[in-house]
């Protein structure tokens, strides 16, 4: 009865919790996004600019 395509609870030797493995078909590695993300992040600049980017840079929330 054991299905090989499930996940499985495997315990981490010294953690308090444990770890689920892969699920089938999935890429367990961390998506890191694409590089106009990556070049964004990097010069701090969101992408293409709107009519009111300069007005929300400037405006100052209220102090309550």
């Amino acid at each position: 009865m054991t299905d090989d395509s499930r996940q499985r609870i495997e315990r981490v030797p010294g953690a308090r919790r444990a770890r689920l493995t892969p699920a089938p078909g999935t890429d367990p590695e961390p998506d890191t996004g694409t590089d106009r993300q990556k070049d964004a992040a990097a010069t701090g600049d969101g992408g293409t600019k709107g009519p009111n980017d300069e007005r929300l840079r400037q405006d100052v929330p209220p102090h309550y």
